[in-house]
């Protein structure tokens, strides 16, 4: 099960000062597994597909690519996804279930 922070969040702030993790170069996804790792971007991005099990699984073949180039496509679905998939004028309010996944 994932948890989620913010990374402006005072918990996110913490997560990311132990680990030494610039976030004025990483303005992006971060997944942590404590105590073992922590992934940005496209990796992040893989070990989450990953972790889905089943067909998702299949997108580690894209761990050939070396994360250097699979990020230059991630940076550029990130600057293009508000266009390409629209923008919500207002944040969806969320249900006691979902506020149990967030940190702090």
């Amino acid at each position: 099960m994932f948890r989620y922070a913010a990374l402006q969040s005072e918990i996110g702030q913490k997560l990311v000062s132990e680990r030494n993790i610039d976030t004025s170069k990483v303005d992006s996804i971060i997944l942590i597994e404590p105590g073992v790792a922590f992934y940005t971007k496209s990796d992040a991005a893989l070990e989450i597909g990953r972790s889905f099990g089943g067909v998702w699984t299949l997108l580690s073949v894209l761990n050939l690519i070396p994360s250097s180039l699979r990020n230059i496509v991630y940076d550029f679905v990130a600057k293009n996804r508000y266009r390409w998939f629209g923008r919500k004028d207002a944040c969806m309010i969320p249900t006691s279930e979902l506020k149990a996944k967030f940190l702090g």
